[in-house]
């Protein structure tokens, strides 16, 4: 079988893969970028896109609920239509696909759908799904797969058919109830989204809290902001074995109790794809977790191979990875004598979107202390933003973490309404290194949910 041969070969069209492979075509180079068939990567498919589709649905129907409090009558009481409420996902994905493959066509790269397989270093074997082969080689080439829902070995759990985050879009109809195994971030953006939909939902969390990463009174904050909704929050407690009899399935626990619902999610991580691609032939090394092995400049072990994205272990977050095309494509174009990027000291917010929705940047509390820096804390209730009280958002608490001495902001919580706008205000001031004195003083429109960072780094909720 004839090699074709490409300036770029990639395999994986995640964020950071695509956009190199169209920015390179574009500019000359001869690319291909192989693609088992998600165009546009997870995040418009069955991550970001969809799911923050469906979440604005479940908060357009809670703040039309309330609408008497906002002075206005509605005649009936608002309802899911599932029909809908599908329509307007598959709208949103479908457009956003559409045009994702025309901008790659018309970038010049040349879009390979099919399986890869590595046979040589730098060099993949393709098959498509009527069996066609081609045999592909890049003088660069870069690997960014991605993952998928991680399905553990649990006892019944794979003969109980479970959900994963990817399949639980596809439903046909809403469950009446829903157990969700595990309480991290996708976990209850989920059960967040189910419970105002009208689903009975029972999260199940081996940890002692939910979202352990998070400073533990924003962790407390979500999970009774779950509660209110009606999600039943086990916490403590793991599942040893599930069994599903008719259209009930029931989860065994740990204390000795059962937890049953129509239906199961599972939400308890992710696995990198790398099954499959023979990487060890091309020279590939993998960690102990199964992520390909690369060093602060995306390198992996193999001469010309790169890897980004979740499966190089970067945050699993759309724009982490497009940070990690930023520094491809600079480290590619360096040269062998250029300088080179690194993904070393990036600050990386993250969203949850909860209702109400959560922004994070830099450190919490424990991770700072932990580090050894003498800090100063700022909490304050979101209730305290004007802004809060005139869209009716009140639930949820701000924090801040402030390095005495310096007065450098260190991290930030954000628990509350357009948390995830508001985060952006504090990475711009934690990029330019400003002390917490410049967003307490800047003069911030008023009222908007970030006029709220004055409040709280004001004397009366900063420690002193």
């Amino acid at each position: 079988m004839e090699t074709e041969n490409f300036d770029l070969l990639v395999v994986g069209g995640g964020k950071a893969g695509k956009s190199l492979a169209m920015d390179l075509a574009t500019a000359g180079q001869r690319v291909a970028m192989v693609e088992r068939g998600m165009i546009g990567g997870t995040c418009i498919n069955v991550a970001c896109i969809p799911t923050k589709t469906l979440v604005n649905s479940a908060r357009l129907l809670a703040v039309t609920r309330r609408a008497a409090e906002f002075g206005i009558t509605i005649p009936a009481s608002p309802a899911i239509d599932i029909d809908l409420l599908r329509a307007r996902k598959e709208d949103v994905v479908g457009t956003m696909v559409a045009g994702q493959r025309k901008s790659f066509l018309g970038s010049g790269m040349d879009l390979v759908i099919g399986q890869a397989r590595f046979t040589a270093p730098r060099t993949v074997e393709v098959t498509d799904d009527g069996g066609t082969r081609r045999t592909l080689s890049g003088t660069s080439v870069v690997v960014n797969t991605g993952m998928v829902p991680l399905v553990p070995e649990l006892p019944g759990l794979r003969a109980a058919e479970p959900l994963t985050s990817t399949t639980i879009l596809a439903l046909a109809e809403l469950p009446p109830s829903i157990v969700i195994l595990g309480g991290g971030y996708i976990g209850c953006e989920f059960a967040s989204m189910l419970a105002i939909m009208g689903v009975s939902v029972t999260v199940v969390q081996r940890a002692d809290v939910l979202l352990p990463r998070e400073d533990a009174g924003v962790s407390a904050a979500v999970a009774a902001a779950l509660e209110a909704d009606g999600v039943s929050v086990r916490l403590g407690v793991a599942a040893e074995s599930v069994s599903r009899a008719g259209g009930t399935v029931t989860v065994s626990l740990s204390d000795g109790t059962q937890a049953t619902a129509a239906e199961i999610l599972v939400a308890v991580g992710r696995t990198p794809v790398t099954e499959g691609l023979a990487l060890d032939a091309a020279g590939v090394e993998l960690t102990g977790r199964g992520l390909i092995t690369v060093d602060d400049f995306l390198r992996t072990t193999a001469e010309g191979v790169w890897a980004a994205g979740d499966v190089a272990g970067t945050p699993q977050f759309t724009h982490a990875s497009w940070n990690d095309y930023r520094i491809l494509k600079a480290n590619l174009l360096a040269g062998p004598d250029g300088t080179l990027q690194s993904t070393r000291d990036r600050l990386i917010p993250y969203c949850v979107f909860t209702t109400p929705e959560l922004g994070r940047v830099g450190l919490s509390e424990a991770e700072a202390r932990a580090a050894g820096h003498d800090v100063r804390m700022a909490t304050m209730p979101v209730s305290a933003i004007p802004r809060a009280r005139t869209v009716g958002q009140l639930d949820g608490i701000w924090k801040a973490v402030v390095e005495r001495g310096t007065d450098q902001i260190l991290g930030v919580s954000l628990l509350g309404h357009e948390a995830s706008e508001v985060i952006a205000v504090v990475q711009m001031a934690m990029l330019g290194k400003l002390p917490y004195q410049r967003l307490r003083d800047a003069v911030i429109a008023h009222p908007t949910m970030a006029e709220g960072l004055q409040l709280l780094f004001s004397d009366a909720f900063l420690e002193q």
